[in-house]
């Protein structure tokens, strides 16, 4: 059995113009009749449309190569699954596709560039996604640079056994420019990983009650995002459980940090984010149970208002969040989206008051505030979250809304079961606001301090 497939002898130029998609797809399917193995890309930048990848095959970049996105929307076929989201319905396009396909890899030291600049910047079905992996077993990316894409890096949707080791990603080109997203997966393994986006960095969602996403180890890896570094749910129709975060590093992300927010009537338990450093993080901590709808981002699958569902066995410890002058300046995303603003920072923690959030300990947190808002430049006002499907008040705190903090450092409403402890606050700028807000919460534990 042959395994090593070069995509030369197949006719891929390699020369950075001629289209070579229909070499590379004949030697992905040649290495998939003969039972598995290696398709090699070296020497050159190869341009293509859609490859989509089979079983028991690696698609292999070596560092010499560049394998390069056609900028010819026509050399993207139909075929390549969705995008879950409601408000992105027509970003169905995709580079690299599998579809249950078992033990199969985008591997290597080479680069993957999808040529961002060559399609439009937003709402528009003319932008391929760069890899879409859906009811995949074993998958392994690793050791490549992923650069430009022209929406999402990555989705790996109702998968299981994901290895995303060593990348260097970078998607500051266009909206959407997420990097790695998993929506319905188990058993997920994330480390070394650099990732600079103009929006999530990395996702865990559950668009479906059919497949929960679990089992999930992200470490050593650093975050930049003018949205949030990692961001759990906003889909979470179905369970996300047994998350672990650990040595992570977040530098100018101007939204949030770790974002926690179950939105969509399913349930969220036992997560651990520990030994963190963040510098220049709007909200360092964001955690949120609600339920939502008719508003951006709801699950293409969700027909009706959901129930509140649960939040549950939430630990963040060992952090240390540090603003700088920077933070005193208001940030966009492009032109005009503003994403963060002084006013806007601190940790928050909401619910509504008739569906608490659970068991949240929050231990062992050093955070320097930028500071510096007047109290009177806040409105007076703060919304609560509520029920939404019974009567409401019309303004209502929610994922994105208000866009201002009651408190300096930290905003806690309806938990039960808290634990505070060894939380230091401090403010670069003196803040008229009050430092910390706790409100309608069961105490386990509470040591606060500020100097």
């Amino acid at each position: 059995m042959q395994d090593l497939y070069d995509v030369r002898s197949y006719g891929a130029k390699g020369d950075g113009t001629t289209v070579d998609t229909k070499a590379i797809q004949r030697a992905i399917d040649d290495c998939f009749a003969a039972g598995g193995g290696s398709v090699v890309l070296s020497g050159g930048t190869f341009v293509a449309g859609t490859l989509f990848l089979r079983s028991n095959v690696y698609l292999q970049i070596n560092a010499s190569a560049i394998l390069l996105a056609s900028p010819h929307i026509s050399d993207y076929p139909d075929g390549t699954h969705y995008n879950r989201y409601v408000n992105e319905k027509d970003m169905d396009k995709c580079f690299i596709y599998a579809e249950n396909a078992v033990n199969i890899g985008v591997v290597g030291q080479g680069e993957i560039n999808g040529n961002a600049e060559s399609f439009p910047n937003e709402g528009s079905i003319d932008r391929p996604m760069m890899i879409r992996f859906l009811r995949c077993k074993n998958i392994r990316v690793t050791g490549l640079r992923l650069y430009n894409s022209t929406a999402w890096t990555t989705a790996f949707l109702d998968s299981e056994n994901i290895w995303c080791i060593d990348l260097d990603i970078r998607n500051d080109k266009k909206y959407n420019g997420d990097g790695l997203d998993y929506d319905g997966c188990k058993n997920v393994f994330v480390s070394n990983c650099k990732i600079l986006g103009t929006d999530d960095n990395l996702c865990l969602q559950a668009s479906s009650k059919d497949y929960p996403m679990k089992n999930v180890h992200i470490a050593n890896c650093h975050f930049t995002s003018i949205c949030a570094g990692i961001r759990i749910g906003l889909k979470s129709v179905g369970d996300i459980s047994n998350v672990v975060i650990h040595n992570c590093t977040f530098e100018n992300v101007w939204r949030e940090g770790i974002k926690i927010e179950c939105t969509e009537g399913g349930s969220m338990t036992d997560i651990i984010a520990q030994s963190l450093i963040m510098r220049n993080v709007t909200r360092p901590i964001f955690i949120l149970l609600n339920n939502r709808l008719d508003v951006i981002g709801s699950s293409v699958g969700l027909t009706e208002m959901p129930e509140i569902g649960r939040l549950e066995r939430i630990t963040i410890s060992d952090l240390i969040a540090t603003d700088d002058e920077e933070m005193f300046n208001t940030h966009y995303r492009f032109t005009d989206d503003v994403m963060g603003s002084p006013s806007f920072n601190g940790i928050r923690v909401d619910a509504c008051e008739s569906h608490p959030i659970r068991d949240l300990t929050l231990r062992n947190i050093l955070y320097t505030s930028a500071g510096g808002v007047k109290k009177e430049d806040i409105p007076a006002e703060y919304p609560k979250v509520y029920d939404m499907r019974g009567d409401h008040s019309e303004k209502v705190s929610e994922n994105y809304y208000p866009t201002w903090s009651r408190t300096t450092f930290m905003d806690v409403r309806n938990v039960e079961r808290l634990s505070l402890d060894g939380l230091r606050f401090q403010a670069l700028r003196e803040d008229t606001r009050e430092s910390y807000r706790i409100e309608n919460c069961t105490m386990i534990k509470e040591e606060i301090k500020e100097w």
